[in-house]
Order: C-alpha cells, then sequence, then structure tokens
C-alpha cells in the first residue's frame, strides 16, 4: 500500500460504496486499527475525540488507521433513491474484506461502537483469518424482539429522528440531565447525517439477527470469535445488558471486560484517556508496541512486563475512585509484585 493512500476513497464492495478514510501508512506486518462507527454517527462524530487523544496519537502512530463510514452515513453523503434496499448486517459486514484488500492489508485490529462492534463481530466470525483483535464497545449480540421491534417503530412515529437514535447512545442519566454532549450531538446529528440514510441504517439494525457465537461446551458445534478481544460499556450504558450477554458467549481466556463509570453511554467520548490506556494494554498483550511512552508517569516507556502482566487480566472494572496517576501506579505495583500470573485472579480493578 503506497503513502499517497492517506486520505478519503469510495471503494467499491459486492453490496455498494463505502466511504473510508485512511490515516497513516502500513508499518511492517502489524495490523491495520479499522474503525466501524454506531447508527445515528459517522466516523468523525463516533472516534475524533478519542483519536485526537495525545496518548492515542502516540500508539497510532505505529499503525495505518483506517475509518469506515457505513454506507450513506458520511458527512455530505448524497441522498439514496426511494426504494433504496439498504444492505443487510451481514452484507455490511461483508464489504469489509473488500476495503481489506483493496488497501492492501494483511489483517486488522478492529474498533467498534454499538452496531459497529456487532458488524466488526460478525466479520470476525465469518472471516477469523483477517481479524487479529476486537476492542467491542456498547455490543449487543441479540436481535430485537416483536415486543422492542414494535416499540422502536411507535417511538419512530411519534418522535423526530435524532430523539429517536439518541436513547441507543446516551445513558438514561445523560439523557435526563440533558447535558451538553447530547445536545451537541442532537445537534449534530440533525446537521451532519442525512436522515433518509440514516433511517435505513437504523431500520437495518433494529432487524438484525442474533449473533450465532457461543461459549465452547455451551452447545452442540458452538462458534464463538478466536481473537483476542476486549469489551467496553460504561456504568448505566444503554447497551449494558447486552455487553454482560455477549462476554458469556466468548472464550474466557482471551476476553477481558471493561465496565467504565462515570463514562455514560460512549466512553470514547467521555473518558478517552482511560480507553486508550486500556488500548494500550490490549495491543501490548497481543505482542505489539512493547514500550509505550505515558506522559502522565515520569517521561519514559512503560515498561513492557507490567504491561503484558496487566493485559492478561479477563476482566477489570474501570471505576472513578482516584486520580488517574496514583491509580496507575497502583494497577503497575500490583502487576510487578505478581511473581507468576498464574497466581492472579482473572479479575482486577483498576481504579482510575
Amino acid at each position: 500500500m503506497p503513502e499517497c493512500w492517506d486520505g478519503e476513497h469510495d471503494v467499491e464492495t459486492p453490496y455498494g460504496m463505502l466511504h473510508v478514510v485512511i490515516r497513516g501508512a502500513p508499518k511492517g506486518n502489524k495490523p491495520a486499527i479499522l474503525t466501524y462507527h454506531d447508527v445515528g454517527l459517522n466516523h468523525k462524530l463516533c472516534f475524533n475525540t478519542f483519536f485526537s487523544n495525545e496518548d492515542m496519537q502516540e500508539i497510532t502512530k505505529h499503525f495505518v488507521v483506517c475509518h469506515v463510514d457505513a454506507p450513506g452515513q458520511q458527512t455530505g453523503a448524497s441522498q439514496f433513491p426511494q426504494g433504496y434496499q439498504y444492505p443487510t448486517m451481514d452484507q455490511l459486514a461483508g464489504m469489509l474484506p473488500t476495503v481489506v484488500e483493496h488497501f492492501g492489508f494483511k489483517s486488522i485490529v478492529g474498533i467498534g461502537v454499538g452496531a459497529g462492534a456487532y458488524i466488526l463481530a460478525k466479520f470476525a466470525l465469518i472471516f477469523p483469518e483477517l481479524v487479529e483483535g476486537l476492542v467491542l464497545l456498547n455490543i449487543d449480540p441479540n436481535g430485537k424482539g416483536w415486543i422492542d421491534w414494535a416499540a422502536t417503530k411507535l417511538s419512530g412515529l411519534t418522535s423526530a429522528l435524532p430523539d429517536t437514535v439518541l436513547p441507543h447512545l446516551f445513558s438514561q442519566e445523560e439523557l435526563v440531565s440533558n447535558t451538553e454532549l447530547v445536545q451537541s450531538y442532537r445537534q449534530q446529528i440533525n446537521n451532519n447525517i442525512n436522515h433518509f440514510n440514516l433511517q435505513l441504517f437504523w431500520n437495518m439494525y433494529n432487524s438484525r439477527r442474533d449473533l450465532e457465537m457461543n461459549r465452547s461446551g455451551t452447545v452442540l458445534n458452538a462458534k464463538t470469535l478466536k481473537c483476542p478481544v476486549m469489551l467496553v460499556v460504561g456504568d448505566n450504558a444503554p447497551a449494558e445488558e447486552g455487553v454482560v450477554e455477549c462476554n458469556s458467549k466468548l472464550d474466557p481466556t482471551n476476553t477481558t471486560f471493561l465496565k467504565m463509570a462515570d463514562s455514560g453511554g460512549m466512553p470514547q467520548l467521555t473518558q478517552p484517556g482511560k480507553l486508550t490506556e486500556a488500548f494500550k494494554y490490549f495491543l501490548q498483550g497481543m505482542g505489539y508496541i512493547a514500550n509505550v511512552k505515558d506522559r502522565r508517569l515520569s517521561g519514559g516507556p512503560v515498561p513492557s512486563a507490567s504491561m503484558t502482566r496487566l493485559a492478561r487480566s479477563r476482566t477489570a472494572s474501570l471505576t472513578s475512585g482516584g486520580s488517574v496517576e496514583g491509580s496507575r501506579s497502583r494497577a503497575c505495583t500490583h502487576s510487578d509484585s505478581t511473581e507468576g500470573v498464574g497466581a492472579v485472579t482473572h479479575t482486577m480493578e483498576v481504579s482510575c
């Protein structure tokens, strides 16, 4: 892949055109970081805050980043014609191998939120050889039942589209408080996303089927994600139950579950620093970026041994009790004092 790929692209796939934004160039044999946004958003609204974080930029300089916009969701997208059949969730996942091949990626580490997390999980189930790891925020592996489907349809008849989508994105507390973030995103969904196109994506997401995955040994011929997975959800987020359900379907030996307090419905917007820190550990556990600078410490690299040990914890809960600096030193001290990973439990509390 030449460096001139950096920028915006329209990629023709078997199921229609995809808008893709490339940042950086491939670094050796490392996978690309590929993102997929939630319904109601696009890559800018979903990920700009996260990828603009200074510590995240320290990570991404080691990788090429590929942001994928679902069909018709990018800023300035043309409206689809009446009668246009929006791709199914399976077809949206089926578009991604073309993107990987088009840019010459050997594999990807995916970061998906909500609908985007569902699409990336589906992609990894169908094409496991292309996916080295997944960070899935707010994933709901279950299809909607008839009652939920009817409630969504009724809400769509009685509310403006942004007000129908916002409860999917934000916690009830955030909506009731009408936080600045909620107000900002209501306005941006109104102004930056084509509502006709958004309605099609919203309808398709709400028509999704269950992700066909189960933990080994729970059902006959069980199939689940083979790659390392980090599940992330905010405390009291609308997707909390779905993420817990997803965790029960994954292999516990390669799954990390992060429940982040005080982060609302979209942790990548409200707690980008904490999520970046967790992402560092995740990549370190996969064997990438052996030493990553952390500007909040002494300015030197984080010891790879302590990062590896912490990354191997299978379930972590990020709570708000304490400073970032203090929590980071406590976490590393806990790891460094452990003689062997097998001597600790697979649950770790990390105060942030």
